[in-house]
């Protein structure tokens, strides 16, 4: 899809998909019981390689207050940086700032690795704008729970959050695209009202998960009225369903707003041995959707990582979104690479980079046919009009 301003002589001039990278943030560890490691991003770096894809690092500049404080308010980046010092919170920050709690823990080294978390982002944002890549893979990012003065889910800083001031700054309307199986909540929020960003998020019902909220009926308030997007989904929903929802909804209204940039939160908890979530689905879906992304978001896709807490299903998944960025895909093996399975004690026999055909129906699969149906009737009926559909 090319967008405004653009046309396909320069498309072509621009430089290679990049992706952003270092391995500095392996030195943080949010502790021995967390559910998200920070291990997943060496071992996606190590398949990448494996299979024979390029994959460099460089040297990142962790994000600056004043970077920061347009999308987080200073009283909480101010409480964030010493609790980080402290490695301690008390009453105070646990209840006003979310910190200290058993999702957003206090760890040494806090503070600087959600600068260096943000700066990655804002370096691919660069990346994009400057530097012409078509499309910039950031896995660090994603933060998506953070909200502009409450750390939340796991997210301390919410990269995606700056990353889109920073583009309205400068005039751009934004489009923003959310896989990950829980809602991207702290990105609806402080844009409910605003008309210049579009937010699209498939996920499991709030019904059922975190961070409770994403109703089919949050669709943006005042201005921003018809520009939040939602589609809940039951525990069990497969490949099918999600590749349905998405094709409803993502491509008509990318290309009825016509953002000037796409950013992508390319969280794969959805895959069905997820322990953090509920739904059903295979390496099929999100490979779907990552040749959509590219073919609706090219010349100025900016995609970050996000949820996912088995870490080879996160290496798989995201190692197949930087092969589709590099129009690389169809050269994959489907079974992981032998050298990567005996460093890390895989039968190689039996350890898929593509997931087998075949679909999983779980128990509530029934029902979650019903629930996908009614939520895109729901924006079918009072969404979609909106847009000349």
């Amino acid at each position: 899809m090319i967008g405004p301003g653009q046309d396909e002589a320069g498309l072509k001039a621009r430089s290679a998909p990049a992706n952003v990278q270092t391995s500095a943030l392996l030195a943080y560890d949010y502790g021995p019981s967390h559910p998200l490691r920070v291990k997943r991003l060496d071992l996606t770096g190590q398949l990448i390689k494996a299979c024979g894809l390029p994959w460099p690092e460089e040297n990142i500049a962790p994000a600056s207050l004043t970077q920061l404080a347009c999308f987080h308010d200073p009283g909480y980046l101010a409480a964030l940086e010493k609790f980080s010092d402290s490695g301690q919170g008390d009453e105070y920050y646990a209840f006003a700032y979310g910190l200290g709690l058993n999702d957003n823990p206090a760890f040494p080294g806090l503070w600087p690795m959600a600068r260096l978390i943000a700066g990655a982002s804002l370096r691919a944002m660069e990346k994009v704008i400057s530097e012409g890549c078509p499309a910039v893979f950031v896995p660090s990012g994603g933060m998506h729970h953070a909200l502009p003065g409450r750390a939340s889910g796991f997210c301390y800083i919410n990269d995606l959050g700056i990353i889109i001031r920073h583009l309205l700054s400068r005039g751009h309307k934004v489009a923003y695209v959310d896989l990950d199986a829980h809602h991207g909540d702290g990105v609806q929020w402080p844009f409910y009202e605003n008309d210049r960003v579009l937010t699209i998020s498939i996920h499991q019902s709030p019904l059922t998960l975190f961070p409770d909220s994403g109703l089919a009926e949050e669709t943006g308030r005042g201005r921003g009225l018809g520009y939040a997007v939602n589609i809940p989904l039951w525990p069990d929903s497969d490949d099918d369903i999600y590749i349905t929802c998405f094709e409803a909804v993502v491509p008509p209204l990318l290309r009825a707003f016509a953002p000037d940039y796409i950013i992508t939160q390319l969280g794969v908890d959805g895959m069905w041995s997820d322990p953090m979530a509920n739904l059903g689905l295979t390496t099929r879906a999100y490979l779907h959707c990552f040749r959509r992304l590219k073919d609706l978001a090219w010349g100025r896709w900016i995609a970050t990582g996000g949820g996912g807490y088995n870490l080879m299903n996160v290496a798989r998944c995201w190692t197949l979104a930087w092969a589709v960025m590099l129009g690389r895909e169809n050269t994959l093996p489907s079974l992981l690479p032998a050298g990567f399975c005996a460093r890390h004690n895989l039968d190689p026999e039996d350890s898929f980079l593509l997931d087998p055909p075949g679909l999983r129906h779980g128990r509530h699969w029934l029902r979650a046919q019903e629930e996908y149906k009614q939520a895109l009737t729901y924006l079918k009926t009072h969404l979609m009009p909106r847009w000349g559909f």
